[in-house]
């Protein structure tokens, strides 16, 4: 490429004529419709998706007529994270998280496209006719309405057909975002300044030097993919990533994936496929592999090139592919030398990793970055292209994009494993509008020390903060540190901790209501607490017992609600039946062997007065959770015992399921850790369906969480009552259990996609910082790797290490009790000690 011109203005060599209909017209009279594209979010997409969405740009590109251009661009542009302060009401925990992440850098994504219709003889030109080396531009007349016409069609159906096919989206740019505002540059201002999006445009010189070029301080390098010999001996729609992968598990990305995120710098990769008349271009290469025939017997490299011409001519007409021009490069910028020299290394890498040839182009910078404006696509030189098929030609397309923030206005803050800064999830509503999933239920599985109380601590936390009503059943003192802190900010209106102690222990009363009706899901949970008393754990209860027990519940039930005058409670039950029911049965000459009232009474006199649990079922307070949005039950102390654990887990469950319809439009949550264990009996198992099927109806979810994997392989009671009515599934590092992940993908129903993403979890955390990753699938149909990486503050308050919550209950308590500020002082002080060399 030769420069006649040594300076010039940027009007004057401006290619574009003007934006007309939501079209670009250039000065050359082609015409471009410019898209922002929607694309997968990246480690989400297995190899069935590349090849369907792969298939869908084919299908799109086929549609398009002769000498059309397909420019896809992608911007990827170094940027920080900034915490959106204004108009939001932010508590002590998340304001540190938001100032945990401030001023990150992390790698933006957007991609456009630009199809654009040219005419023969500009697809065919050189460099040297670019308009960036022509001293006068003559724009060429066009008289054919109808090809206008039938190209903007065209468009419409590619559009269509990228659209319908649900795995990417295209968006049709209109005039404002293409040529810009006076408040916010457009996309061309900002190409023609390298500048980010949202960032302030300042247009600056473009200097061209032979050897480089510089757009104000910015320093270019260009790598180009513009012939053959530079591609692999064979390209695919995906590649296997190895740092994410293991010999049980791939994990996918698109073929073109290193030139894009994981490149780590300032870059656009752009890929040009041109669709040339394709009759024309095979006729061409028939007269090209005549003359290297006629030609052979002067050299050896003639014959050889004559087979390979004669190779493509067979390919094209035996599958019928569509003969194309491609170009793929990648434009790269950096603000001083040693940056530069650190880009260049980092981008022949990554093309080292598709097993591409990496070129440093330093001949057409120029003119391949002007050809990049969009609209110009007509100026690219034609020796940059090479001849291949559509399908090839398509492989080369990136594929995936960084993990997107939910439109939901609620959900919580996780962070985007591949960039590290915080996205917006919504498990919960958004799912459910779309159809995703049918309830709220999540089951969350995570063995000990991968992470799982500090996700849990998260979610409840960002919950309880969008005024959720939350219940947790803990096994382990996970919740303290923040039921402490919301008890501390609420001055004891919220943060509810209720520890069974011998001395203090945990009662309820089973057959008090507030309004003294019994609707039949109550006294359901009445006879599931009795027979839970009464049969042991692997002991059915016979048909005839059911139909006794559930006579004497509601026989006491008309006694209690005819006479209000009676206390009721368990007591009273246990009476009734030993008198009045007992007379009843004899009435009705129930035979001892259908029902054992004696034995009955028995197993139940522990729990009556003067037993040793006669406090537990008898109590005369009534405990009321209604307005309370933060409790935890703490059952540490009675986690082995058998009698104790399943009966105050049983009736915590039945309180909240009380609350739960007390409140109306109002989101609870009932989150039941390892003591979920002791409901797991076949007596139980249906008043567990049913709660985990009720939630539903009451803007409610449940959440299990256990960290046992044996626990859920052995008992077929888990995956009835919990496991299929929990729509969302969040399971942790699973690698200490690789061996037997069969046996969890089968039970979970997981894809192998789904067990891919699963087994990369940590397998390759960004260096720098402390944070583990998470699954969360949502119906088998949505499904990410999220990492949980909270601030110090948060760490403080969550960590279950008992050395660090006895530091810093020790400071709190030399601060009268001011958990917030100890919590704010030692976070302090321990990322000062990191500062520390």
């Amino acid at each position: 490429m030769r420069n006649i011109l040594k300076a010039e203005t940027l009007e004057r060599k401006f290619p574009l004529l003007a934006v007309e209909h939501g079209c670009i017209v250039s000065k050359d009279a082609d015409l471009t419709v410019a898209f922002e594209v929607t694309l997968p979010e990246v480690y989400t997409v297995a190899t069935g998706e590349y090849e369907t969405i792969h298939s869908v740009w084919v299908k799109a590109i086929r549609v398009l007529p002769d000498y059309s251009i397909v420019c896809k661009q992608d911007w990827f542009t170094e940027e920080s994270y900034r915490p959106d302060w204004e108009g939001r009401e932010m508590s002590f925990l998340a304001r540190s998280y938001e100032r945990h992440f401030n001023e990150r850098p992390y790698l933006n994504h957007r991609c456009y496209l630009y199809v654009t219709k040219t005419v023969r003889e500009r697809s065919r030109r050189n460099s040297d006719f670019s308009t960036l080396c022509r001293g006068h531009i003559l724009p060429k007349e066009v008289t054919d309405k109808e090809a206008a016409s039938r190209f903007m069609e065209a468009v419409e159906q590619f559009e269509r057909i990228v659209n319908d096919s649900g795995h990417v989206r295209l968006r049709r740019l209109p005039p404002e975002e293409i040529m810009g505002t006076e408040e916010r540059p457009g996309l061309v201002e900002r190409y023609l300044s390298l500048s980010p999006e949202g960032g302030q445009t300042v247009l600056e010189d473009i200097c061209l030097e032979p050897d480089r070029m510089r757009i104000g301080d910015k320093r270019l390098c260009l790598h180009t993919l513009s012939a053959a010999d530079d591609l692999p001996g064979k390209v695919g729609t995906d590649m296997r990533y190895g740092r994410m992968s293991t010999d049980r598990s791939d994990c996918r990305l698109s073929f073109a994936a290193p030139v894009g995120l994981l490149l780590p710098c300032n870059h656009i990769y752009s890929q040009y496929v041109f669709i040339d008349d394709a009759r024309t271009v095979l006729q061409d290469m028939e007269k090209t592999a005549r003359n290297m025939l006629s030609l052979s017997r002067y050299s050896r490299s003639n014959a050889v090139n004559r087979e390979w011409v004669e190779m493509y001519l067979d390919e094209a007409h035996t599958k019928g592919v569509l003969p194309v021009r491609c170009h793929c490069n990648v434009l790269a910028w950096a603000e001083d030398g040693e940056s530069l020299r650190r880009v260049k290394n980092d981008m022949g890498s990554q093309l080292a990793m598709m097993e591409c040839t990496p070129r440093h182009n330093t001949v057409d910078v120029p003119v391949l970055y002007w050809a990049g404006i969009p609209g110009n696509a007509g100026d690219f030189p034609a020796e940059e292209s090479f001849h291949t098929f559509l399908e090839q030609a398509v492989c080369l397309f990136t594929e995936e994009t960084n993990y997107r923030s939910s439109p939901s206005p609620f959900g919580i803050r996780m962070a985007d494993r591949q960039s590290g800064v915080p996205v917006h999830v919504d498990l919960s509503d958004e799912p459910m509008r779309r159809g995703i999933i049918t309830n709220r239920n999540k089951f969350v599985l995570g063995p000990s020390g991968s992470g799982k109380s500090f996700f849990t601590n998260h979610l409840v936390r960002q919950y309880y903060e969008q005024n959720t009503h939350i219940l947790l059943v803990d096994i382990g003192n996970s919740y303290q540190g923040l039921c402490r802190l919301i008890n501390r900010r609420t001055k004891g209106e919220d943060g509810i901790y209720l520890t069974y102690e011998e001395d203090n222990p945990i009662a309820f009363n089973p057959f008090y209501t507030d309004s003294g009706e019994f609707d039949v899901e109550k006294r359901e949970s009445i006879k599931t607490l009795i027979l839970t008393l009464w049969k042991r754990e692997d002991e059915a209860p016979r048909r005839s017992e059911e139909v006794a027990l559930s006579g004497a519940v509601n026989a006491y039930i008309r006694k209690i609600t005819q006479d209000r005058s009676l206390r009721p409670d368990f007591n009273g039950f246990y009476e009734f039946v030993r008198d009045d029911y007992r007379r009843m049965m004899e009435e009705k000459k129930v035979r001892e062997k259908d029902f054992d009232i004696d034995g009955f009474l028995n197993v139940l006199e522990p729990f009556y007065r003067g037993g040793d649990y006669d406090f537990l079922l008898n109590s005369d307070q009534k405990l009321d959770l209604t307005n309370k949005r933060f409790i935890v039950f703490e059952l540490d102390n009675i986690s082995s015992n058998k009698v104790l654990l399943p009966v105050v887990t049983l009736i915590i469950m039945e309180t909240f399921i009380g609350k739960m319809r007390k409140l109306k439009g109002i989101r609870k949550m009932i989150l039941i850790e390892e003591c979920w264990k002791a409901l797991m009996s076949a007596n139980m198992s249906e008043y567990v369906k049913y709660l985990f099927k009720t939630v539903r109806k009451y803007f409610g979810e449940a959440v299990v969480v256990t960290q046992e994997v044996d626990d859920i392989i052995s008992s077929p009671i888990v995956k009835e009552a919990i496991i299929n009515n929990s729509d969302c599934k969040i399971l942790l590092d699973q690698r200490k259990y690789m061996n037997k992940f069969d046996q969890i993908q089968k039970l979970l129903g997981l894809t192998d996609k789904e067990k891919g993403q699963i087994l990369s979890i940590n397998q390759a955390n960004r260096p720098g910082n402390a944070y583990r990753e998470v699954w969360i699938g949502l119906g088998g149909t949505r499904s990410a790797v999220y990492a949980t990486e909270v601030s110090e503050e948060e760490y403080l308050v969550y960590t279950t290490e008992e050395s660090e919550k006895l530091e810093l209950q020790r400071l709190a308590d030399g601060l009268d009790g001011d958990l917030e500020l100890a919590v704010r002082r030692l976070a302090g002080k321990r990322r000062d000690e990191k500062k520390l060399p």
